[in-house]
């Protein structure tokens, strides 16, 4: 583990139990009626599982960022988080949203669906450029079809938990959504992890690579396969939480040789942690209602990006 992986691991341990006390109403667990209930069947869970989706989202967007070499990647780039939500909002326009397990497993087919898609088109030859455009076609392709479920939805009540769903939240959620969440999203961490080596020779252009021996095509599956895990398994359980996987890499870099096989595993530990902190931030803010966490890291996310574009036009001049 090297030392920036060190460093937000500990941040971790500090910002968990912390998080089990933060709220509308502060947990005191020797004073709050039924604390243990409370901190078993409804903070914990939902830390948890801030914990599973803020780590898929981070080595998602560390590995993507390594692929295409371009620090403002992100993984909604891929088309595959549309697909998951495209899945979602088909759940929710048929009604299907008071099933357990329908709701999430449609999310999960619509990643896969958007994964199958894009390695049937960028597949073959493992082109970042040819990648690029493809996953950009079935993002636009899944969010027309998204906006067309909103647009045809059958009543307003079905519109309202479209739109909900898709700002993104993890309140309410369970143990249920960890036990779906945890082992896809650390499957997918695995792979993408996995797959450091070769991004590190793919720094070097892809002739490089291929003369280090690097199998381009195997490596263009490993990170559709990862990234396809993390964040399909993400948006299945918490609906759309953005910028994740473009923010972390960049807190995370200065701790690194900025090589992508060590920025894979800090990455997933700092994606944790911002999930987990700004998780906390919206559920002790003195709103009406509680803010969506999707809509809190999209408000922090626009003008981190704005301040990276800028960055890079003043490198530029």
């Amino acid at each position: 583990m090297n030392r920036a992986s060190l460093i937000f691991a500990a941040l971790l341990l500090v910002a968990f139990p912390l998080s089990l006390l933060a709220g509308r109403v502060w947990l005191d667990p020797a004073t709050t009626p039924n604390a243990a209930l409370i901190l078993a069947e409804l903070r914990l869970p939902r830390a948890v599982l801030a914990i599973v989706v803020g780590g898929g989202l981070g080595a998602a967007g560390a590995a993507m960022q390594g692929y295409l070499r371009n620090p403002l990647a992100d993984p909604g780039l891929f088309g595959i988080a549309p697909g998951a939500a495209l899945g979602a909002v088909t759940a929710l326009w048929f009604g299907y949203s008071a099933s357990a397990w329908l709701l999430p497993l449609l999310a999960l087919l619509g990643a896969g669906g958007a994964m199958a898609l894009l390695a049937a088109i960028a597949g073959r030859t493992g082109g970042i450029a040819l990648f690029t455009l493809a996953g950009l076609m079935v993002a636009s392709l899944a969010g027309a079809l998204t906006a067309l479920a909103i647009s045809m939805a059958p009543n307003a009540f079905a519109m309202s938990e479209i739109v909900l769903w898709l700002n993104g939240a993890l309140t309410d959620r369970s143990w249920r959504e960890v036990a779906i969440a945890s082992p896809l999203v650390a499957l997918g961490i695995a792979l993408l992890w996995r797959s450091g080596h070769a991004l590190d020779a793919l720094t070097l252009g892809e002739p490089v690579a291929r003369s280090l021996g690097i199998d381009t095509r195997a490596l263009l599956w490993l990170l559709i396969a990862g990234v396809g895990l993390t964040v399909g398994a993400s948006v299945a359980v918490a609906g759309i939480i953005g910028f994740v996987g473009l923010i972390v890499p960049h807190l995370v870099r200065p701790f690194t040789d900025n090589r992508p096989s060590q920025l894979v595993l800090p990455s997933a530990l700092a994606g944790a942690l911002l999930v987990l902190v700004a998780d906390s931030i919206v559920r002790i803010l003195p709103l009406v209602t509680e803010l969506r966490l999707g809509i809190a890291l999209s408000l922090l996310g626009a003008p981190f990006f704005l301040w990276l574009l800028l960055r890079m036009r003043r490198g530029l001049a």
